[in-house]
């Protein structure tokens, strides 16, 4: 019962994402193509921010004087 209520909340999620994106008007080959470079966009801003973002906040910390 709960998967079921699970599966209808993310499927209505799936069909927001679609119309909101306008990705209904395409064709399923040219969605898969903009999920995939949605995908690996976010993945890649992710990854940046991971790697990078601990080194900024020292920066920072450090201009301000909070950590020697």
């Amino acid at each position: 019962m709960a998967f079921e209520d699970v599966w209808k909340k993310i499927s209505w999620l799936y069909y927001q994402y679609i119309l909101v994106t306008a990705l209904y008007m395409l064709e399923p080959w040219e969605r898969a193509i903009f999920n995939s470079i949605l995908i690996s966009v976010a993945g890649m801003a992710v990854y940046t921010g991971y790697v990078f973002m601990p080194q900024h906040i020292m920066a920072i910390l450090q201009y301000f004087e909070m950590v020697q």
